[in-house]
């Protein structure tokens, strides 16, 4: 059905800003770029993409009558807190489970930035020893039956609210956000760069612009270390996303790109050109990303940019999907 048809909670202040990065853009001496920030799309504890995919989510966990939200993520997860965020906003309980899935020796890890901020948004976060992975957890299995077994009554959200019916909603919208702006701006963004890890942020996207039959290109940069499995996820909930809103086509291979070469080894674990990114982008705009996905897909935008790969003549479009709370784990990296 049409996505306008789709039940929304609202959360977001509106559509999130657009704005041109000039000086990054003369310093790389090739396309024109910009940001777009869901780090600015809410008043809900630091914002960021989970929010705008949370609108969807809640809205049927309130319909089905849950009162606690139960989730997963890593013991920085940008996606928990804003599950924090959003249950405080409706009233409800949130059960967040927390694992260790990067290996960063940072003594206040578990302490600081966004596990720090979940906490004091009331949720309770059970911290678990157990790796990266963003499939099906029997430890989240566990914080739901415990909700059930209290009385309660659970509405699962996975990690990064994506391998759900409605996980791809959100950035399926974005698209037809940017689609105004555009408008709005007087701009064509050609090139899209955004980073991909759970899958459903490009996912919606590439099923929200296939609508539109404009020469778009989505470039998800990978940030899991495990392109494959990044690949897969971004393709399944593209496909379904668009044939749950309606497309009344099939996705062309084409229309979903998933680059690997800035991740590093693993997931969670900047490398040299991510504190590069960070540092650049920092000192050039006072934009401030994260060294967890932002600073690893802009790393990937300023190697594209210089190297051609994205033509001078672009307009190239960053999607800033916030999560810069996680900094606060990573102080070891620029002292």
């Amino acid at each position: 059905m049409p996505l306008d048809d789709f039940e929304r909670y609202p959360l977001l202040f509106g559509p999130s800003p657009v704005h041109p990065l000039d000086r990054l853009s003369a310093h790389l001496g090739g396309a024109r770029v910009w940001a777009k920030r869901e780090d600015c799309n809410s008043g809900l504890a630091y914002g960021g993409n989970k929010t705008r995919k949370l609108e969807y989510l809640l809205a049927d966990a309130v319909a089905t009558g849950a009162d606690t939200l139960v989730s997963i993520g890593g013991i920085q997860s940008n996606h928990t807190r804003q599950v924090a965020a959003v249950a405080a906003r409706a009233g409800l309980k949130a059960v967040l489970v927390q694992e260790s899935w990067v290996d960063w020796p940072d003594p206040v890890n578990d302490k600081v930035g966004n596990i720090l901020l979940s906490r004091i948004l009331g949720a309770d976060v059970r911290l678990v020893e157990e790796g990266f992975g963003i499939g099906f957890k029997e430890s989240w299995q566990q914080a739901l039956d415990d909700v059930r077994a209290a009385g309660g009554v659970p509405y699962a959200i996975p990690a990064g609210a994506s391998d759900h019916r409605l996980g791809g909603l959100g950035f399926a919208n974005w698209a037809y956000e940017v689609e105004r702006q555009e408008r709005e701006l007087g701009v064509f963004f050609d090139t899209i760069v955004v980073c991909s890890v759970t899958g459903s942020t490009q996912a919606g996207m590439i099923a929200g612009f296939a609508g539109q039959d404009r020469p778009r290109r989505v470039l998800g940069i990978d940030a899991s270390a495990k392109i494959d499995e990044t690949r897969a996820q971004v393709e399944k909930i593209a496909r379904n996303t668009a044939e749950l809103i309606g497309l009344g086509r099939d996705l062309r291979a084409d229309e979903i790109t998933v680059l690997a070469g800035w991740a590093g080894d693993l997931y969670g674990i900047p490398v040299a050109s991510t504190v590069d990114a960070i540092r650049l982008t920092a000192q050039l705009e006072g934009m401030i990303i994260d060294p967890v996905y932002e600073g690893k897909s802009m790393a990937a935008l300023i190697d594209l940019v210089r190297d051609g790969e994205i033509p001078a003549d672009s307009n190239v479009l960053y999607a800033h999907l916030g999560g810069q709370p996680a900094l606060n784990a990573y102080s070891s990296v620029f002292s």
